[in-house]
């Protein structure tokens, strides 16, 4: 059989290759046309840096065949995006693909440097961990189907997002890691059980040499699995540092390995000398049981992803017109009536039209008290009927509901690596260069000193101070904080969230639906004298108008939405002002007085609450009072937050009695009212040239310059899509008291992160000298350095405790005084 091997994927050729590429001006030989043509695209890119930096052959690549190109159009369909692909602003869209083929951070590099050099590409990210990739792109620009053909000519293959693809894919690495850590296990309890033997013939100094020689051969046969199978990722992960000059901790430890092994052999064939193969066994073995648990973390925004995904029912009962037929949730669309049997999954996000039930929701919002609904009340697809029989009318499907949402943010916030972790990670990267000068420096002096002993010393710094904790102290103690946050409620959807919130020092509340409870009810309507329609009809004409709005003030006209007998059209939304539209003809104008009136400011009517004013061609025609109530845990969160030493303002767009009262109400001295977006973002701005972190709690489209401006921004679980998105965190369960709790978690998080980084160094900076003088055998620095690890990793584990203990189910009936008519 013929030596030569595909330059490309690396499999023999037999006989005389009979296709070439040429790669850096030499002509590589390629087992088949579909290599030459991944290897062609790879060049044509100015990608040749890959062959560097990959680690792993690559996969043989295929024919695109007509029948490949014809399948891949139909993903150009917008029925079959409608699971996969997300609408963005600017007319962009996302897509989330599995990858398949993927082994190692060099195709990480290839995909995302690939694709980003497409035309109508503006970004992708591809995740090691979960094989997943995120690509931004202008669908005006080009299909999707020409990006998915772009994977496969660099020899991978892209599917659709789904769940239980990804689910396989997860599961294999978990088994493959298992296989290996049980090879490594097991090698190391065959091989101390030898060492043992070896250690007490030492010892009693009456062993024959035979016999000796007979357990290192077996010793070394055992343990040879173990470095070839068990401990190859970390070769593997060496080479690939040293061929993009970038030094981790896989090099000192690979270097530990490989030399403790190599000398081992040399001794057993030889007859002179020490061998350490219950060192390398038992090192690996722990090494990869800290790099296990790491693993579990990394997988633990994916899994919640997937849970999310999966609450959903594969199938649902829909009237037909006539009957109830259960048919797949592809089929719903929106105005849909469907029916959900206690125990059920709802299916979509929808709004309650017969029947009363509990739900729980404790999958979207972290809030594990059933929550009781009745007819009216909006229901989130995902969540569980837990009582009677109820029928829903579907509002949003797929991709829009929120559930689809607070997947993305979640797979966004997974993207992202907070600072304190790339810092980590650069430091971990000068210890490693400092170990390895260290231990060339201890080679050089025991070779003088003692040369006997010069290499197994050498080796025992090496391994002593693999800086493992070092890597594991950040990202551990982030991710678990990340989690127990989520299963709190509180949803984390960018990286700098848990660092930032320590240096937090201003916190600024929106007013409606943040303080509140965002249930406006519209208490009094008041006609001016000369208008002579009735008030059914003037209420008809606002919710005409407000129909349009998704701010928390609508929903105070909703129960004239659908019967109101009048059509707006050409709808303008004044941020922070009201609305303005046509109707009959004529233009009307609902919201704040000196917005409604152009010409004149009338004061406001006496009455707690809100004043609106509607008024037609600039004539005023009504004033509607509109009231709320403050959320019943608002004011021990604010008395929370002040007793932390933090300042807290209100910042709100109403009108300024309404304001002043809930200021004075939560004992909140420093409050604006009658702002707009501008007017507080400039507010922002101001706190922050002062030397104020700022966080920002909101919920509207009006808060949506405010949140993006912000250090950290905070948005409530009902906010619009907008306002979410905009976000740095979002409270899904919307209980305030976890703001102090988050408050309380991240300070904690801080405190173990410090703990974390500072007995990683401080273990290293005892070890080192104990292991340079030889006072630590090989087989103490690889118990030591895993032990280390474990610490850390356990450590940050305590993050994973509740955040406080769940609250005792209780009833609030929040009373309205009947509507008022003047």
């Amino acid at each position: 059989m013929s030596d030569t091997r595909c330059y490309h994927c690396q499999l023999p050729i037999n006989g005389k290759p009979l296709f070439h590429a040429c790669v850096a001006g030499i002509d590589q030989p390629m087992c088949c046309p579909g290599c030459m043509a991944v290897t062609e695209a790879i060049i044509a890119g100015g990608l040749e840096k890959y062959y560097q930096h990959r680690t792993d052959s690559a996969q043989q690549g295929e024919g695109l065949s007509d029948t490949l190109k014809g399948e891949l159009l139909i993903y150009d369909r917008d029925d079959q995006q409608a699971d996969f692909v997300y609408s963005k602003e600017n007319g962009l869209k996302q897509a989330n693909l599995l990858i398949e083929g993927i082994t190692c951070a060099a195709c990480i590099w290839l995909l995302e440097k690939h694709l980003t050099q497409i035309t109508g590409v503006k970004s992708v990210h591809v995740n090691l961990s979960t094989h997943e990739a995120q690509i931004t792109w202008s669908s005006d620009a080009l299909p999707l189907s020409v990006i998915m053909l772009n994977i496969y000519r660099v020899g991978y293959k892209a599917y659709p997002w789904r769940a239980d693809r990804q689910d396989a894919l997860l599961k294999k690495e978990n088994r493959r890691f298992i296989r290996r850590l049980a090879v490594a296990g097991i090698g190391a309890m065959q091989v101390m059980m030898y060492a043992i033997a070896l250690y007490s013939g030492a010892i009693s100094n009456d062993m024959s040499e035979n016999y000796r020689d007979f357990i290192r051969y077996v010793s070394a046969i055992v343990a040879t699995p173990v470095i070839f199978y068990a401990a190859m990722p970390f070769f593997k992960a060496a080479l690939r540092d040293l061929k993009t000059r970038h030094l981790s901790m896989d090099t000192p430890v690979s270097i530990a390995i490989g030399g403790a092994y190599i000398a081992s052999l040399w001794a057993t064939y030889t007859g002179s000398g020490e061998v350490y193969f219950d060192s390398v066994c038992m090192f690996t073995f722990f090494l990869l049981t800290g790099r296990y648990l790491e693993l579990k973390a990394r997988h633990a925004t994916a899994i919640a992803s997937r849970t999310l995904s999966q609450s959903l029912p594969a199938s649902c009962l829909k009237y037909d017109g006539s009957q109830w037929v259960r048919v797949p949730l592809s089929d719903l669309k929106v105005n849909d009536k469907v029916r959900v049997l206690p125990g059920d999954s709802i299916p979509a996000d929808g709004i309650l039209i017969q029947g009363r039930s509990s739900i729980d929701e404790s999958m979207l919002s972290g809030e594990f008290m059933p929550v009781g609904k009745q007819v009216g009340d909006k229901v989130l697809g995902g969540s569980i009927n837990k009582d009677n029989t109820i029928e829903v009318r579907v509002t949003h499907t797929g991709n829009e509901t929120q559930m689809a949402s607070i997947v993305a943010l979640l797979q966004r916030a997974q993207q992202e690596k907070p600072a304190i972790a790339k810092i980590a990670d650069r430091l971990a990267g000068w210890f490693v260069l400092a170990v390895l000068v260290v231990a060339c420096t201890v080679y050089v002096y025991w070779t003088g000193k003692s040369p006997e002993n010069a290499f197994w010393i050498t080796l025992s710094v090496l391994v002593v101070t693999c800086p493992c904790a070092l890597s594991l102290a950040t990202p551990m103690a982030l991710t678990t904080a990340t989690g127990a946050l989520h299963k709190a409620g509180l949803l984390v959807t960018r990286g700098h969230v848990l660092e930032g919130l320590n240096n937090t020092r201003h916190i600024i509340f929106d007013k409606t639906g943040t303080l509140t409870q965002g249930n406006l009810v519209l208490a009094e309507i008041l006609p001016f004298p000369t208008i002579t329609h009735n008030p059914q009809i003037l209420t008809e004409l606002a919710a005409a108008l407000e129909a349009h709005s998704e701010h928390p003030i609508a929903k105070a006209f909703s129960h004239a939405f659908s019967y109101t007998p009048f059509q707006a059209e050409h709808i303008i939304n004044h941020t922070g002002k009201g609305l303005e539209g046509i109707i009959e003809g004529q233009c009307y104008r609902i919201g704040k007085p000196s917005f409604a009136l152009q010409k004149k400011i009338l004061p406001n009517p006496p009455g707690e609450g809100q004043w609106l004013l509607l008024s037609c061609e600039n004539n005023p025609l009504c004033w509607f009072r509109i009231t709320d109530s403050l959320r019943p845990e608002a004011t021990s969160t604010i008395d929370a937050l002040k007793a932390t030493g933090r300042k807290v303002s209100l910042l709100s767009g109403d009108q300024e009695p309404v304001v002043a009262t809930v200021a004075k109400t939560l004992g909140i001295e420093h409050w604006v009212s009658e702002a707009s977006p501008a007017d507080k973002l400039a507010f922002i701005r101001q706190c922050q040239s002062q030397g104020d972190k700022v966080l920002m709690v909101g919920d509207g489209i009006n808060d949506v310059p405010v949140l993006a401006g912000a250090d950290i921004s905070l948005a409530m679980g009902n906010a619009s899509d907008l306002a979410r998105t905009s976000a740095d965190a979002v409270l899904l369960s919307m209980d305030l008291r976890r703001l102090p709790e988050t408050f309380a978690l991240t300070g904690k998080t801080r405190k173990i992160i410090r703990e974390n980084l500072g007995w990683a160094l401080l273990y290293n900076v005892i070890a080192l000298p104990l292991a340079s003088a030889g006072l630590i055998a090989p087989w103490m620095a690889a118990t030591g350095m895993s032990l280390s690890s474990l610490i850390v990793v356990t450590n940050a584990l305590r993050l994973n405790r509740p955040v406080s203990n769940k609250a005792k189910a209780s009833a609030i009936i929040v009373q309205h005084q009947p509507l008022k008519v003047s």
